[in-house]
């Protein structure tokens, strides 16, 4: 990662509340250069610029720490090449993460990672999302996907991994508030409600992002 990405990336985060140490800088340069050379093997991501990377994955990845606590059990659902996971865990190493997705061969590339930058709290699984309750049923406080086009999809599957208190956040583009607004009904039906909706603009490319918080409802 050149130096221009560094500083789009560190001014980026600056602007979402995360402030990265030069240690941090230089596990997410080393995440960029991997990324890189395994994505022409391998199919991982669109995004391939070095300042699309840190923009438009990482400094979206880490926008989710605007909801998701520093501490406790976090699963990515449907994380592709590792997002928002690895780079969430990067920045919070006191987070046990946990990575799950039905390509195989992403699963390798984020191990691989997961050994170079040093993640002792960081688990990849190669398995499809219904196949986790029985080794992980009521299992994490956080899940969290930015894969799912269908919220109700993604929460169906997160449901019987989701702590009695745990909170599930779909990560979303532009359009999400009413994306959010056409769900509400199905949400309700598997016991779910929406606590929060957070609308922002991506650091200094300005895409507009929306995080869609959301929990059992009470007494539930």
């Amino acid at each position: 990662m050149n130096q221009d990405a560094k500083d789009l990336l560190l001014r980026g985060a600056a602007q979402i509340g995360v402030e990265l140490t030069a240690d941090q800088i230089g596990k997410f340069a080393l995440y960029a250069d991997e990324l890189k050379k395994w994505n022409r093997k391998i199919n991982l991501t669109a995004i391939t610029t070095e300042r699309e990377i840190a923009l438009k994955h990482f400094v979206d990845s880490l926008s989710i720490s605007r909801v998701i606590g520093n501490e406790g059990r976090l699963l990515d659902l449907g994380s592709g090449g590792g997002f928002p996971v690895i780079p969430f865990a990067i920045v919070n190493s006191r987070i046990d993460a946990v990575s799950v997705d039905a390509v195989e061969k992403k699963i390798i590339f984020q191990r691989h990672v997961g050994r170079t930058l040093g993640l002792r709290h960081f688990e990849a699984i190669h398995a499809r999302g219904e196949e986790l309750a029985a080794r992980y049923a009521f299992h994490f406080d956080w899940i969290v996907s930015r894969a799912f086009s269908d919220i109700p999809a993604f929460v169906r599957m997160a449901l019987p991994l989701l702590a009695p208190n745990g909170t599930i956040v779909a990560m979303k583009g532009q359009g999400g508030r009413e994306e959010a607004g056409t769900v509400r009904p199905a949400l309700e039906i598997l016991g779910l409600e929406i606590r929060q909706m957070l609308e922002f603009p991506l650091p200094i490319s300005g895409d507009r992002r929306c995080l869609i918080v959301m929990g059992r409802k009470t007494g539930e």
